[in-house]
């Protein structure tokens, strides 16, 4: 009885957190009667087929590129040593962690109207597919990593004896074990781009746009809500359709410890032909724009001003008070739903819930919910909470599956209630994992883009939505004040990357 009592203590605040948050809003869409007539003709309306058409492609190729580009990236990495190896490894965190609009800014520093590496590429399909390429790489690379790891080292060794090459090898003995993360990987892959905004926004023109653009453009410049909730509706049976598939494809995928093979350094041509191309796809794939960016904010002379603009110091502060607040409320949240999800299996499965739900959509949800709350900074921090906690759960999560039980059982043998055992053995353990959640945590929070174009007010400008303001307005030295602030906030993410805690952990000889 007392542990029934427990359980429904620890569940009260994130269930009631995701109901207010997440099905509710989206019941109030399912509700919105004024959107039911549209419907049909929405369907049949060939501007609005050609958006979903294209999101839905652009979704698709990125899948089909970070394939092509990481599957080969992913076994140099594992299979190969070489110098830089785990640093390598480690900074392919970097742009998963940079907020989109960082990514965006980067890109058309390279191929922008502004570009200094090629500007033929603005207002092209290609400008979007590359952003999507450098934001979603690293997610693929590290899951294939992943993968490779997972094939047992005696199965590899036997293949070899028996005669095998490398691509046999590859093929009839890595495969069937890869191929439940390669699976995991794409629909991941697809669903950040298919729900992605910031990138589609910056980088998609008018006409190679996204339907979450659209959504926008509706609400924000048409007031037609009624349209945009058809469409949030059509983006949520995709992105529903692939987080489910994910979530899946994830239980399949075996996560048992294995002895898995270690890195040698490359002996044929073959094998160091295939370092060098894995290394020029990490440069020009995942380090070149952030470099731009660095490049272009360098040569942006008098910009640099901007700084020490009152307007800046107070989108500065809103950044850091606001990400800090959503940070504290999403260690809350994280650590309750972990506790949660030890007792009860399916709240594992609602651990991503809010990532099935792009931004837009949830902001949307609430202003038709919630419009006398919308407009209000506490609404606007506990969509940056959303956002933000599940990297708080998965982490802390991963370490407590990891503790052996007899710790607390040694300390409730010396008389420690289970309050004070869960103090004093059970959360000091899983501190540091509470931390490399947090980091990441805060990374979302520092680039959040969407909720705050959608909720903010003009005295809640944030770094974000000053840089997007300064792109819209035209001349040279508002594009260099946006790439200055651009470089502001890829500072703020790599300071919060550099408070991760995420060495390898690599057997060696």
């Amino acid at each position: 009885m007392h542990r029934h009592f427990t359980t429904l203590l620890i569940a009260t605040i994130p269930i009631a957190f995701l109901i207010t948050l997440v099905a509710a809003p989206l019941w109030a869409m399912l509700n919105y009667q004024a959107a039911a007539p549209l419907w049909a003709e929405m369907l049949h309306d060939s501007y609005y087929t050609q958006k979903i058409l294209w999101t839905t492609q652009q979704a698709a190729y990125t899948v089909l590129l970070t394939l092509t580009l990481g599957i080969p990236t992913a076994y140099a990495l594992a299979r190969l040593k070489f110098f830089g190896r785990k640093l390598i490894l480690r900074l392919l965190m970097l742009p998963f962690i940079m907020p989109t609009l960082v990514a965006g800014m980067g890109v058309l520093a390279l191929f922008g109207e502004h570009g200094f590496l090629w500007r033929g590429w603005a207002d092209t399909a290609a400008l979007l597919l590359y952003g999507n390429v450098f934001f979603n790489l690293p997610v693929m690379i590290r899951t294939a990593y992943q993968g490779f790891l997972a094939v047992p080292a005696n199965r590899l060794a036997a293949a070899q004896t028996l005669g095998a090459n490398a691509w046999q090898r590859f093929w009839r003995v890595e495969m069937p074990v890869l191929r439940n993360w390669l699976a995991g990987g794409a629909c991941l892959v697809f669903l950040y781009c298919f729900s992605g905004f910031g990138l589609a926004l910056l980088l998609g023109g008018q006409q190679y746009s996204t339907i979450e653009v659209e959504i926008y453009q509706l609400i924000a410049y048409e007031l037609n809500m009624e349209s945009a909730a058809v469409l949030v509706w059509l983006v949520l049976g995709i992105t529903a359709i692939a987080g489910t598939l994910y979530a899946w494809i994830s239980r399949q995928t075996d996560a048992a410890e294995i002895r898995f093979r270690l890195p040698e350094k490359p002996k044929t041509l073959p094998e160091k032909l295939l370092l060098l191309f894995a290394l020029a796809v990490l440069l020009l794939c995942c380090a070149l724009p952030l470099f731009a960016v660095v490049f272009q904010a360098a040569k942006a002379g008098d910009a640099w001003r901007v700084l020490w603009d009152e307007e800046t110091l107070a989108a500065l502060w809103n950044t850091l008070r606001f990400s800090g607040c959503a940070v504290a409320l999403a260690a809350v949240l994280g650590l309750l739903h972990a506790a949660l999800a030890r007792r009860l299996g399916m709240m594992r499965s609602l651990t991503f819930l809010s990532f099935m739900v792009s931004p837009v959509c949830l902001s949307f949800g609430v202003l038709l919910l919630y419009p006398e709350w919308a407009a209000t900074l506490p609404m606007l921090i506990a969509l940056y909470a959303l956002l933000a906690y599940p990297f708080v759960t998965k982490d802390i999560l991963a370490a407590w599956d990891a503790l052996p039980e007899n710790y607390t059982k040694a300390a409730r043998v010396f008389g420690a209630t289970p309050f004070q055992a869960a103090c004093s053995v059970t959360l000091p353990l899983l501190l540091p994992a509470l931390r490399r959640g947090l980091t990441l945590a805060a990374a979302t929070c520092i680039g959040e883009f969407a909720a705050s174009l959608f909720l903010s007010r003009p005295e809640w400008t944030t770094l974000t939505t000053l840089i997007y303001r300064y792109l819209g307005k035209v001349g040279t030295e508002n594009h260099d004040r946006a790439m200055v602030l651009t470089l502001v906030l890829m500072v703020l993410s790599c300071a919060a990357f550099l408070a991760l805690d995420t060495k390898e952990k690599q057997p060696e000889r």
